[in-house]
């Protein structure tokens, strides 16, 4: 019976995963008619219902997600293990997705990419650039990049990125009218670029540390981002004081763009790492890739 199935049962999935005839034809390159005939037909067979189709959507039964949690694992090790057998003769080929946020993407993961894919031009990656905790599973990454600290236990981790630190920083006209801040106590006094967290929806509280003791500020100001690249914008045009990634803005305060602040209270902590849930093998492709990530010592 499996033989009979297993191509529809492979449409099936697509066709869960995009909740939509129309999305799972087009990946697949096929007539909706053909897939709708497919389904239908893999469903008489198995004398179930695995879909549940109303005129704007798409969403497995019960049944249907039995049948999802049985076969996904199973379909993932079985092309992880033919692509090792066709990777034995030494070429290296293979999709990979990764996901990572906007700071690791920019200053650790992507620099890394681009001699990795010139030296392997058949391993595809796709860099998914997300500031909020992604479950990697469910989102179907094959692995993802956090700061060592968010990374679930669960997980393998491997480092890739040094050692970081947060920079409080002001533009010298805004110094020009305000005093420079001594403690973090001082910051209630300043107008702060706030953070929104991506995943709580919350505001950021900036985080210092003195003599082994952490101290969380809450600070006001006019404005408030998402992303990183406004908030040093935004700090460069005078609209107050930011906490951002030191390495962001290292070049700004060596030119005496910015002037960064309150340093004996921003110590250093575990940069990022690459994630990824434990499995006995890996595809070539995806070790090469955690070795070209992997931060040397």
């Amino acid at each position: 019976m499996l033989k009979e199935n297993f191509n529809e049962l492979q449409l099936f999935l697509v066709v869960a995963q995009e909740r939509s005839f129309t999305k799972a034809a087009a990946k697949l390159d096929v007539t909706q008619s053909a897939l709708s005939h497919a389904i239908k037909a893999l469903e008489t067979r198995l004398n179930m219902r695995l879909l549940t189709r109303t005129t704007r959507s798409v969403a497995p039964t019960e049944a249907g997600e039995r049948v999802i949690a049985c076969l996904t694992p199973r379909l993932a090790e079985l092309e992880r293990e033919l692509l090792a057998v066709l990777q034995m003769n030494g070429t290296a080929t293979g999709k990979l997705r990764l996901s990572a946020g906007e700071h690791a993407a920019r200053k650790i993961v992507w620099p890394k990419l681009k001699p990795f894919l010139l030296a392997y031009p058949d391993i595809h990656v796709e860099l998914v650039v997300d500031n909020g905790f992604v479950d990697i599973v469910e989102g179907r990454f094959d692995a993802g990049i956090r700061l060592g600290e968010s990374v679930d236990k669960d997980m393998v981790a491997v480092k890739i990125g040094p050692d970081m630190r947060m920079a409080v920083v002001g533009s010298p006209a805004y110094f020009a009218e305000h005093s420079r801040p001594e403690t973090p106590h001082d910051l209630q006094h300043h107008r702060c670029i706030n953070m929104r967290l991506p995943t709580a929806g919350g505001i950021y509280h900036w985080e210092f540390e003195k003599a082994g003791k952490p101290l969380r500020v809450r600070v006001e100001g006019q404005l408030t981002f998402n992303l990183l690249a406004e908030r040093i914008d935004a700090v460069l045009a005078g609209f107050g004081l930011a906490c951002v990634p030191e390495d962001m803005i290292a070049e700004q305060v060596a030119q005496g763009e910015l002037v960064q602040v309150l340093q004996a209270w921003c110590p250093t902590f575990p940069g990022y790492y690459l994630y990824y849930p434990s499995r006995k093998q890996h595809p070539h492709a995806f070790s090469l890739m955690i070795e070209a990530l992997r931060q040397s010592d």
